[in-house]
């Protein structure tokens, strides 16, 4: 371009800087791409990876720099900083394709490591420099060093396995594993909805002194097979899965001690054929006690026994019984001065800290109910404090706390609104807060035990985020007829005026004790988007939520579905008399759970919902998992009436408006049988709907087709809601 004079030249700069003002100003809108695919411009940084303290002093910090991982050792009081270990220069001493980056498992000290390569396994340790290649066969699962590093224990075609890193042997402890009787590897059932998917199937546990190791012996043989069909290649391959569904048998289940010195087990005295759940042992710190939970197959009583580890003898030392539903303690503290454990109950309604001694006697009961325990962050045994992540009155937010063992001096540590996650120093001198709220992106402060701000460790937010105009947000309250708020929060267009009508989305999951309000930062920028595009989101948690106490959860039981269907339809309601809303458009999205109140919501209320998209759905409760479904609802034969009205299928006729319905055909969890009984009432009734399934896709979807997945649901909203196609490169 050329430029007859200067003057031009002028001018041009001028209309260049004016156009920039007006690009760069306040009044940018989010992309599709910057939204569903990460595209540029960034609006967010990385946070730290903050590992875990190393000690009372010291924090470690993962980073990458050019290339190059470190983990740094970082002093809470000055910040000065330390190399912890080199990767780049540890993995200079390895052979090719090996790195200290690529291991099964690894020791808390992050000296040593297992790891694999070309279906061999081998041990590596720092501080001793040497990688040595261990004598094992076949695949191993689920591989645990022992307390004191000398050993790993494994399981391998479903037998209990220990090897003895000293003397380079494998040892082998159970004899009876097959396709469905499985030592020490978790029964699908028990890893879903017992021992958890943090657990990834793992059901053995190292005693404190590396000497035992205590273990379930799953028997899934009475347990009714489930087929999942995999469409890959010319003739397909059929997986089958023992998959206990409402009022099927449950696994058969022992408890067996492994003395791992003299080879033997013995096994607890509780009777193998009872219908029972056994989970979650524990061990006194100095490994002479064990303990073990119990839970009745109605799932309204819970017990706590002291196994004998020598004879296997069993002694109940606690006894838990509530109206409705018990669940298993999960985070049991055991102290270390031998005098005792700490529980988390909410059987008087909130969830309070017990302490008890080892003949199950209480100590005191720590707290009073003005905050309900979420975790406990710390036990500090010298001082007698417990620091505790919690919830008081204001049920959005989550804080840091601590107390005294004798339930005096509560106190609240953490000050700025929003929800705090912390990890607290050894010693409870210092704590490293990551935090957000709706209107402020995650942060992570390092603070003192007063909550006083030491300094700032990182911050999601790029100064770029400014140039935004972003969704107004607002956290409110929705009053049902029947005089309870439920707790809201909502999305508007940032030129929101009341003098139009926007269609609205609720985004819903609806399980009972589950939450899906809170004064964060949204985990995606979805409801922005759509906001910027004139649709008002909104998000609400019915009575049987965890804003409210176990009182009122447990209306849902005996009755999933019938209240949040109550109070989704109560929001639906007092949105009508909102002179701005679009009563033709009323929207509700969920997958999971939520996608079973996302069909309820189209058929049961379909004269108050227009338009679904149901995600993965359940859509009649006899097709789900047995734990997970009787813990709320009984037995099948236990509670009909409630199996028959808590059902999709029961209001299929009532349907109306229009449903998008999406299934990953692989769902090992929530299966597509779900969706099919769906999609054939449907089809019987001859209602419009649309559908889309995803080949080999399990519970929840896996990038690329997640990117499909997105692109569906913005263009369903779109052209339903919006009259208009959805452009990606907008």
């Amino acid at each position: 371009m050329k430029f007859k004079n200067i003057s031009n030249v002028v001018i041009f700069i001028i209309l260049l800087i004016g156009y920039s003002s007006n690009v760069n100003g306040q009044n940018q809108y989010l992309t599709y791409n910057q939204v569903f695919k990460s595209g540029e411009p960034k609006l967010f940084d990385n946070l730290p990876r903050i590992l875990n303290w190393f000690d009372s002093e010291n924090y470690l910090e993962m980073r990458t720099e050019e290339g190059n991982t470190k983990i740094i050792k970082v002093s809470a009081n000055d910040g000065a900083e330390v190399d912890f270990l080199d990767i780049q220069e540890i993995n200079k001493n390895l052979p090719s394709g090996f790195s200290v980056l690529k291991y099964e498992i690894r020791t808390g000290d992050y000296d040593k490591y297992l790891m694999k390569k070309d279906n061999k396994y081998y041990f590596f340790s720092i501080s001793i420099g040497e990688l040595n290649e261990l004598l094992i066969e076949d695949e191993i699962k689920n591989p645990d060093f022992s307390p004191d590093s000398k050993f790993i224990a494994y399981t391998k075609k479903n037998n209990l396995y220990v090897y003895d890193l000293s003397n380079n042997i494998e040892k082998q402890y159970t004899f009876d594993g097959s396709d469905v009787i499985k030592n020490g590897y978790a029964s699908w059932v028990y890893y879903e909805e017992i021992l958890g998917r943090r657990s990834q199937y793992r059901a053995y546990w190292w005693s404190p002194d590396s000497r035992k190791i205590v273990f379930i012996r799953f028997d899934d043989s009475p347990i009714p097979k489930f087929p999942l069909y995999n469409a890959d290649g010319q003739h397909g391959e059929l997986e089958w899965e023992h998959y206990p569904k409402a009022g099927d048998p449950n696994p058969l289940v022992k408890l067996g001690i492994v003395d791992i010195v003299h080879q033997n087990i013995v096994w607890a005295d509780f009777n193998p054929d009872a219908d029972q759940y056994i989970a979650f042992p524990f061990w006194s710190t100095d490994g002479s006690k064990l303990f073990v939970q119990w839970m009745n197959r109605g799932q309204d009583t819970i017990k706590i026994f002291d196994i004998g580890q020598a004879n296997g003898d069993k002694e109940e030392i606690f006894f838990e019984n509530q109206h409705s539903w018990v669940e298993f303690f999960e985070d049991i503290y055991v102290l270390k001065n031998g005098n005792g454990f700490i529980l988390r109950s909410n059987v008087e309604g909130w969830y309070n800290l017990y302490h008890y001694d080892y003949k199950g006697n209480l100590i005191n009961k720590i707290n009073d109910g003005n905050v309900s325990v979420s975790n406990i962050s710390l036990v500090d045994e010298d001082n007698q404090i417990i620091y505790f992540s919690g919830v008081n009155s204001n049920t959005v937010e989550q804080h840091l706390f601590k107390i005294n063992f004798n339930g005096s001096g509560l106190k609240q540590i953490t000050n700025q609104n929003g929800f705090h996650t912390c990890q607290v120093s050894l010693d409870g001198k210092y704590f490293i807060d990551t935090y957000s709220n709706v209107s402020t992106p995650h942060k992570i402060d390092l603070l003192n035990s007063d909550g006083e701000v030491i300094r700032n460790l990182g911050d999601r937010k790029l100064p770029i985020l400014n140039e935004y105009k972003l969704a107004k947000t607002e956290l409110l309250s929705i009053p049902t007829s029947d005089g309870i708020n439920l707790p809201a929060l909502w999305y508007l267009p940032p030129d929101f005026d009341e003098s139009k009508k926007y269609p609205v989305i609720i985004s819903v999951y609806g399980g009972p004790a589950s939450q899906s309000v809170r004064n964060s930062w949204p985990y995606s920028m979805s409801s922005h988007y759509l906001a910027q595009n004139g649709i008002i989101v909104l998000s609400v948690d019915h009575r049987g939520s965890s804003h409210f106490d176990k009182n009122s959860i447990s209306f849902m039981h005996r009755n999933l579905g019938k209240w949040e269907m109550n109070d989704y339809i109560e929001t639906v309601k007092w949105l009508k008399q909102k002179p701005f809303i679009d009563s033709t458009k009323i929207g509700i999205t969920g997958g999971s759970y939520g996608g079973y109140v996302t069909c309820m919501a189209l058929t049961y209320g379909a004269d108050y919902f227009t338009h679904g998209i149901a995600d993965f759905s359940v859509t009649d409760w006899h097709l789900y998992d047995n734990v997970y479904t009787e813990r709320y609802m009984d037995k099948p034969e236990e509670n009909p009436d409630g199996y028959d009205v808590s059902s999709v299928m029961k209001y299929v006729d009532w349907y109306k408006g229009h449903l998008l319905i999406t299934h990953g055909t692989l769902d090992d969890n929530v299966h597509m049988q779900n969706s099919i009984q769906l999609i054939s009432k449907l089809q019987d009734l001859d209602k419009d709907f649309e559908m889309m399934f995803y080949p080999n896709e399990r519970h929840g979807l896996r990038y690329p087709k997640r990117n499909h997945s997105n692109r569906e649901t913005i263009k369903f909203w779109f052209k339903h809601f919006l009259n208009k196609e959805l452009n990606i490169n907008e």
